[in-house]
Formats: C-alpha cells, structure tokens, sequence
C-alpha cells in the first residue's frame, strides 16, 4: 500500500482522546498519516471531513470517517490485536465498557473543573478535585485485585482511561503523590515511562496542506 493511499489521523498530540487513539493505532501495528493539528488554526481538510473538527479523526482510504476516539480504537484493534487489547468474553466486554463509560461522562466533566475552573465560572476546583479522586480510588481498587484494569496484562481499558487520569495527575502532582494510591500510582508511573506511551508522545511539527505525508508508527 502506498503512503498516499493510507488513512488519515488528524490528532492533536496531548489531547487524552487523540492519545488513546494513537496507542490503539500503535499498538494494532496499523499504519496511517498522521496530521498534528493546531486547535486553534484548524486546516481547512479536518473541518471538511468532519465539521465537528475536534480530534481525533480518521480518514479512510474509501471516504469514510471515523470521529470518536473509541470508534477509531474498535477500528485499530478489530483489524489487529497482537498484543491482546481487546476484552475476550462477555464478562470482560462488560467491565471494560463499564469503566470507560465511567470515565467518559463521570469522571471527565469533573476533570475539566478540576483542571480549567475558570472555564465554568468556579474559584477553584477543589471540589471536582475530590470528586474526581472518588473514581481514583475505585480504580486503585481495582488494580489491588488486579495488576492492570484489563487483567493480567494492559488493555483496552487501561489504555482508554490513562491519558484522563495522567491529566489529573499532572493537574497537582504533589497533592496526587500525597494520596494513598499504591497500585494507582505504579499503573500510572507503568504507562508513563513505557516504550509505547513514549513513541506515541513524540512531537510533531503542524501538518500544513502539501506537506509530505508522515506515517506513523514511525518505523
């Protein structure tokens, strides 16, 4: 297949949907064009694909687009899965979905008071802040039980929640350093200092129209 004929990922490189996006892609061993966008000088062949035009977006070789994180990571990982992401039974569909469910409309909306309250009119964000480590606990919890939120290996559902709790984290280290989360916290210093999340972290220059395509995973 030529570069040319490969999807298009247009992603914004610390955005938590367009990250878990990319590991998906990474991890799957999918190739695509990778296209970094600036939010706020949007190219003109993002809002054309999708008016929405927030990231990701994926566009396929045949037309179509894909625009939702999840979606793009079914798609990455429905056509590879060699490092076994996705859930194998029924049960383990219906706790991955839970917790991501959990992490999408629960826990992110008190992420962004936490991390931008001036955004929603508040003083301050401390009481999304403790809010939000409710969800925390559980999910140190559930890493007590296990080593990782997929199992005995990382998995799709780690790899959809990570980048949201790394934002939180990073929102007030020392005050997420100062809580008791053992397993929650060695989760996250995994991920963070893993050969994956580093080669999905690289930066990239803005994609301009008529630049040559960049390919990614870079090989």
């Amino acid at each position: 297949m030529s570069t040319l004929s490969l999807p298009v990922l247009y992603t914004f490189r610390r955005c938590p949907y367009a990250m878990r996006a990319r590991l998906a892609i990474l991890a799957s061993g999918t190739r695509v064009q990778l296209r970094e966008v600036v939010l706020r000088n949007k190219p003109a062949a993002l809002i054309e694909a999708s008016p929405k035009a927030t990231v990701p977006v994926l566009v396929l070789p045949d037309g179509e687009v894909i625009e939702q994180s999840l979606d793009i990571m079914h798609w990455a990982l429905r056509s590879q899965d060699p490092w076994g992401w996705l859930p194998t039974t029924p049960q383990a569909e219906q706790k991955t979905a839970a917790l991501i469910h959990q992490c999408d409309v629960d826990f992110k909306p008190l992420l962004d008071r936490y991390k931008y309250p001036n955004r929603f009119g508040l003083a301050d964000g401390l009481v999304h802040q403790a809010h939000g480590a409710v969800f925390l606990t559980q999910l140190d919890q559930h890493l007590n039980d296990s080593p990782f939120l997929h199992g005995l290996h990382w998995g799709m559902a780690d790899t959809a929640l990570a980048p949201f709790v790394r934002q939180f984290a990073h929102t007030d280290k020392a005050w997420f350093t100062a809580q008791n989360w053992p397993a929650l916290a060695q989760w996250l210093q995994a991920f963070e200092s893993s050969e994956t999340f580093t080669h999905c972290m690289e930066a990239h220059a803005p994609w301009l129209e008529g630049d040559a395509p960049l390919i990614f995973p870079i090989q």
